[in-house]
């Protein structure tokens, strides 16, 4: 049990924060802006606290990264934790009241409890990546809804409209070229990045848009201890409902895990149940073991991040004879 901890609850405006040292805590509200980053910084000197004071934050996409990365540049000991994890903690501790402030308590007495892995922050090339396969994904989305308009136009004085609405269309479709060029020149401008995209896809099922995506959400996977590991933080390994003889649950996939990375993956994951031989072979034994045909999608998900782990980390092209040969050994969902 750690001593003194550090919680942060997070939100778009500002940060509520509370030091805990033993049993006393003491809480403070700054802007989530860079001047309030600053402030909170300020403040945490003030109170005299160990270095490796472990610090916890929820993870809430780009509201909480930028604080965090203010942090460990600092020095300090950032934590970013599933909110699933922070929800069971508070369950266990029959937490009553849902406020930013005893938020911000439940998170340092949640950090001064738990064995907490310390939180590498992403370089600044991933971080550029992150923006500008973010920025790709919101034009795609803005371009479907401008067609589904486009098909929802039927009547003839909406012809003024649909000018409008194909004028945009195309607009969007010359940004969205535009930032594909933009992605793959930064890609090929950073030797790690590039190196690794290559590996990505020599794995079948795996190509240049999706091995952007991963290096975005995911940044290094070599960080992760195993490829279970990468598994879990993604969302994809399985979870089971069974408990004596009256609950037998069907097995599914946790979903607990970064959204973003899961949905990038099941095209590549449905792709590779085809093409990939090593993923096929497992399909059709999963399949002939009865399981339906959503959990072996799921199977081939993870399946396939684990392929990617372990090209990634033995620093060598996707070769079909490796996993194949572990293949009779491998669960399946």
């Amino acid at each position: 049990m750690n001593e003194n901890a550090v919680g942060i609850d997070v939100s778009k405006h500002k940060l509520d924060v509370c030091v805990v040292r033993g049993e006393k805590f003491k809480s403070k509200a700054v802007k989530n802006t860079p001047h309030g980053h600053q402030v909170l910084l300020g403040w945490l000197a003030e109170r005299s606290l160990p270095q490796d004071t472990p610090v916890v934050l929820e993870a809430t996409g780009p509201y909480s990264e930028a604080v965090a990365i203010v942090l460990a540049d600092a020095g300090w000991r950032v934590s970013i934790v599933n909110p699933a994890r922070v929800k069971g903690f508070a369950q266990s501790e029959l937490v009553r009241n849902k406020t930013d402030v005893a938020d911000a308590k439940l998170l340092a007495r949640f950090a001064q409890r738990s064995d907490l892995a310390v939180w590498t922050p992403p370089s600044v090339a991933e971080r550029e990546l992150r923006a500008l396969v973010e920025r790709l994904r919101a034009l795609v989305q803005m371009r479907q809804q401008e067609r589904n308009r486009l098909e929802a136009l039927t009547q003839p004085a909406d012809g003024t409209i649909r000018a409008r609405v194909e004028a945009h269309i195309q607009w969007l479709e010359r940004e969205i070229a535009d930032l594909e060029r933009d992605i793959d020149d930064h890609i090929q401008g950073h030797p790690q990045l590039k190196r690794d995209a290559e590996l990505i896809r020599s794995i079948p099922g795996c190509g240049a848009k999706f091995a952007a995506q991963f290096l975005a959400y995911i940044g290094d996977a070599r960080r992760f201890t195993s490829a279970k590991a990468l598994a879990a933080f993604i969302g994809v390994t399985p979870r089971q409902r069974q408990s004596g003889t009256s609950v037998r649950g069907r097995t599914m996939l946790s979903r607990t895990g970064h959204a973003e990375a899961r949905r990038a993956l099941y095209m590549p994951g449905l792709v590779a149940k085809r093409h990939n031989p090593v993923i096929v072979a497992m399909a059709k034994r999963l399949e002939q073991k009865g399981l339906a045909p959503k959990a072996i999608v799921g199977a081939s998900m993870r399946k396939l991040v684990h392929i990617i782990y372990g090209v990634l980390k033995s620093n060598r092209r996707f070769d079909a004879r490796i996993p194949m040969q572990a293949l009779a050994i491998q669960d399946g969902i």
